[in-house]
């Protein structure tokens, strides 16, 4: 089970891998949580994905393409793997491809968890996070569950950041979800449901 998910910001495509992850083992790839890693762990990609980092500008492809292939090498990989926030653009859809077939693997599918940009709105605009642990919560907590603290709206959660981001997100991964489809690799599912009815079609779009 090798996936590239797919699906825009609040979607709710994190939750779902959660799920995979929990019953059949695969690893979760983030792209961002990788970076950190490698960041932390001072690999030698690492060290030049900081460089990057601490000078405001994007990692280069062939760089994040190099850390997937290093993280893909990892034991917990070996069972499958789910791609959460890359590839962004078709480019480097075609380079995961290139350097996937060089280690001897493919993608099985492309999972696009499909949310209307209205209810995607109204989803991230009533989130709130907790200023002392980072508990994600929703307007009607007023102060955060878990340890008291002050809960407050991110800017990126606010309505206009979260049409900017969807709009950024719609220019990228349109031709992204076309490349997939024509390859015979795009799975669809409405990912404006309840979390586990949206979960079973995950599981029969994969064939699982």
């Amino acid at each position: 089970m090798n996936i590239v998910l797919l699906g825009a910001p609040g979607a709710g495509k994190g939750t779902q891998a959660q799920k995979l992850v929990a019953e059949f083992g695969v690893a979760h790839i983030s792209t961002g949580d990788m970076l950190r890693a490698a960041v932390k762990a001072q690999s030698s990609l690492g060290v030049k994905a900081k460089s990057f980092m601490d000078a405001g500008t994007l990692v280069p492809d062939e760089l994040i393409i190099d850390l997937v292939k290093e993280r893909l090498d990892a034991e917990d990989a070996q069972k499958g793997f789910i791609l959460d926030g890359f590839p962004r653009n078709t480019a480097q859809a075609v380079a995961l491809d290139d350097a996937l077939e060089t280690m001897g693997k493919s993608i099985d599918s492309a999972l696009l968890v499909d949310v209307a940009a209205d209810v995607i709105v109204a989803r991230l605009s009533g989130r709130r996070t907790c200023k002392v642990c980072g508990y994600t919560g929703t307007a009607a907590n007023e102060v955060c569950p878990r340890c008291d603290g002050e809960m407050y709206q991110r800017d990126d959660d606010k309505p206009e950041t979260i049409k900017h981001r969807l709009d950024v997100y719609e220019q990228q991964t349109s031709p992204l979800v076309e490349y997939y489809q024509q390859r015979g690799l795009l799975n669809k599912v409405d990912g404006d449901r309840p979390v586990d009815v949206v979960y079973l079609d995950v599981k029969d779009q994969l064939g699982l």
